[in-house]
């Protein structure tokens, strides 16, 4: 009885804060500065999950059903030599990512949905490869997350170099929230950190732990899309899907626990409850969460003198209301919701150009920039 009561509250509470102010911040609004233009730079993508500038300029760009695209000079070209991708469900060919010495060493890191190793399906792989003419070449492996599964959920993905060199990745809990995201044992539900070769570091948390995978860098996730390094601080953040309700942004720290499922703010899909705690001892608390779930996708940070009223804010795409989102922080508090980009498409992917710009990937549209008007 006890149960069925939860239920219902956290059912009324949810519908409650639907279309009002979440329980941890602003209801998002429209600009308070708006004096800018939305302009279509690369047209005619189905779904721009991950994108990435060259030093010359021009754009790679990931197609979750496995191409990669290159755009240059208003031309779009496919390039060969892209590893086998498993598209199904939210699988295929996600992030993209160049080393930071690319002008020196010319690789190139794609995460994707691969069918190798153990098991029916697929799970995470995250390589590199060379960009020659139209095509990668020296492929290296560098994880393959096991076993495969054929669930079609949650591959996580996103990709970022740190400060000091080292490669992090996310993976997903592959729909498996009750094996893979605590146990340290198991791939999924976990951000990792590697050097760029894919050796593992000697200080990660867990490499004296018996079993573990020794990529771990902090577990406990359900399924990280969008990963920055904070220009400020240097240090590494997420935004991670909850359930229905308690999508989360988390500030990642070496070897610890951010608790899904056994914490969260969200509920199941069907309207029962899915944990009757919000925190426990030992478990991070995200810094901020959204009710209801935006569906997060994509990440970054305002650094452009382009946007001076928009400094130091935060980007993230939403999937489920089609729209660019723009958060404004006090310390570690979000004053300000704010759509810039709404009812275009899903917005997938969100990176600030080497020209000051705001690129966001929009699904079934292509690639868009803001532009802002002259005073």
């Amino acid at each position: 009885m006890k149960s069925l009561f939860l239920s219902l509250l956290m059912t009324s509470l949810y519908v409650a804060c639907m279309g009002q102010t979440p329980p941890n911040g602003p209801e998002v609004t429209e600009p308070e500065w708006d004096n800018y233009t939305i302009e279509t730079v690369v047209d005619d993508l189905k779904i721009p999950w991950g994108m990435t500038f060259l030093p010359d300029g021009s754009l790679l760009i990931t197609e979750r059903s496995g191409e990669l695209i290159h755009f240059k000079n208003g031309e779009k070209t496919e390039i060969s030599g892209v590893p086998a991708v498993w598209a199904k469900g939210q699988g295929g060919l996600l992030d993209v990512e160049l080393h930071p010495d690319y002008a020196n060493n010319g690789w190139i890191y794609l995460s994707y949905s691969s069918e190798e190793g153990p098991g029916d399906g697929a799970h995470t792989a995250i390589s590199r490869a060379k960009l020659e003419g139209d095509r990668l070449t020296n492929q290296e492996v560098l994880y393959k997350a096991g076993p495969n599964t054929e669930k079609g959920q949650h591959y996580g993905s996103r990709i970022v170099f740190d400060t000091d060199g080292y490669l992090f990745f996310t993976i997903g809990e592959r729909g498996n929230r009750d094996e893979n995201p605590q146990d340290i044992t198991r791939d999924g539900g976990k951000v990792y950190r590697l050097h760029d070769d894919g050796q593992v570091p000697t200080d990660n948390p867990f490499v004296n732990s018996t079993g573990a995978k020794k990529a771990i860098y902090s577990y406990g996730h359900r399924n990280p899309q969008g990963m920055i390094v904070h220009p400020e601080t240097g240090e590494i953040w997420v935004h991670e899907h909850g359930p229905r309700g308690g999508d989360e942004i988390n500030v990642v720290k070496k070897g610890a626990n951010y608790g899904w499922p056994e914490i969260s703010y969200g509920i199941n899909y069907n309207g029962t409850v899915l944990t009757e705690e919000t925190s426990k001892p030992g478990m991070e608390q995200p810094l901020y969460y959204w009710v209801p779930s935006i569906a997060p996708s994509g990440f970054d940070v305002v650094s452009s003198d382009r946007y001076p009223q928009w400094q130091g804010d935060l980007l993230v795409g939403s999937l489920s209301f089609a729209y660019l989102e723009k958060l404004t922080l006090e310390g570690d508090k979000v004053t300000k919701r704010e759509k810039i980009i709404d009812g275009m498409g899903r917005v997938r992917s969100v990176v600030m150009g080497p020209d000051g710009y705001i690129y966001a990937g929009v699904e079934g549209k292509g690639v868009v920039k803001i532009v802002p008007s002259a005073n």
